[in-house]
């Protein structure tokens, strides 16, 4: 089985971060979003994967490479036509694809748990496509399954009445008839080929789609609240504390909970790190407290600050931060007062390369 994962788009919802970051690479627990993807979709033996990638996508290349690290073969396709729906992405992949089954996975979702059991699924019974459903409150959102007696009859694209509170992920399972489906419907009245219509060509056309819903859970992470809230639940899963080599604690330092620091880092005195935190390599704490749930990229500098449940891209300083909460800081940002600073809380989004002063 092989493996297709998105990581094009322009994640207008998470600007100005993803003005200047592809959206798949933002660090959740200190990696790359794609990457918790990739490892998904690994757990369950595929060994050949291919990443949709925006034309001219160079950056997410280099960072994530050609699979080595996992052990499989990755290809980068890139998205022909522009961005015209996840149907028109199948359609892109088709040559690459073949006469195969695959997982269709899109790597801007967040599962904690495992896929095997979609994948089983899959098999056991001989299915077609299987979608991953989720109860959500805002179904609206999502493509949505109407069910009826046990099984799906159709599929609606962000329907304004719902048929169900169930929202299909974005984690699907095909073999290859899906081909014939997504070369067959036509664009929404938005303009773009819905993945919720070639389900419904696939039930119409008498193929078996069955279901499974998702248990524990999941998020895809559209907004600047989503990617905070994958970010605490992937760092509860830490199993800490783990300092590497090289790291140096001046004493005083107080460390609590599942705790990750990369070498080089220096936690000066007055510090306190209460977890999960995951903190990178270089980095430079001082008269701080990190966490609880705060992910810091590494080479960054913070003093004088107080931060939880932020997320921290690498080689940003923040001086006089007092008390940062729900932030996201871009890459080589730098926060800090031009007089003094306030006692209040703070929050901030802000993107790579960006001079805070308050």
């Amino acid at each position: 089985m092989k493996a297709l994962i998105t990581a094009g788009g322009r994640a207008t919802r998470l600007r100005p971060i993803t003005h200047t970051i592809n959206k798949h690479l933002i660090p959740l627990a200190n990696k790359p979003m794609i990457e918790h993807a990739i490892e998904k979709v690994v757990e369950c033996g595929v060994t050949e994967i291919a990443v949709n990638v925006n034309p001219g996508e160079t950056e997410l290349q280099s960072v994530i490479g050609s699979g080595d690290r996992w052990g499989v073969q990755i290809t980068y396709l890139e998205q022909r036509g522009g961005p015209k729906g996840l149907a028109h992405i199948i359609a892109n992949a088709a040559e690459w694809l073949g006469d195969e089954p695959f997982i269709f996975y899109l790597g801007d979702n967040i599962i904690l748990s495992s896929i095997k059991n979609l994948v089983a699924r899959f098999q056991d019974e001989d299915l077609d496509c299987l979608l991953a459903l989720s109860k959500v409150d805002d179904p609206q959102r999502f493509g949505v399954p109407e069910i009826r007696e046990g099984r799906i009859v159709r599929v609606l694209e962000k329907p304004a009445d719902p048929p169900s509170d169930f929202a299909v992920t974005g984690i699907y399972i095909y073999k290859p008839c899906i081909l014939r489906a997504v070369a067959d419907i036509r664009p929404s009245d938005r303009g773009e080929y819905e993945i919720s219509d070639a389900h419904t060509w696939l039930i119409n056309h008498s193929y078996k789609v069955g279901y499974e819903e998702i248990t524990g859970w999941w998020k895809d992470t559209g907004k600047p609240d989503d990617l905070l809230l994958g970010n605490e639940y992937l760092l509860d899963l830490m199993e800490g504390p783990k300092v590497a080599e090289g790291v140096r604690r001046e004493e005083g330092v107080i460390i609590e909970g599942k705790v990750e620091i990369g070498a080089g880092t220096i936690l000066k005195e007055g510090t306190v790190i209460r977890g999960p935190v995951t903190i990178g390599k270089n980095c430079d704490i001082h008269k701080s407290t990190i966490g609880p749930y705060v992910s810091i990229s590494e080479g960054v500098r913070i003093e004088r600050s107080h931060v939880e449940r932020s997320l921290i891209m690498e080689g940003t300083t923040i001086i006089d931060g007092h008390w940062i909460s729900k932030s996201i800081f871009g890459r080589n940002v730098r926060a800090m007062p031009v007089q003094g600073g306030g006692e209040r809380e703070n929050r901030f989004i802000i993107g790579d390369n960006a001079v805070v002063e308050w």
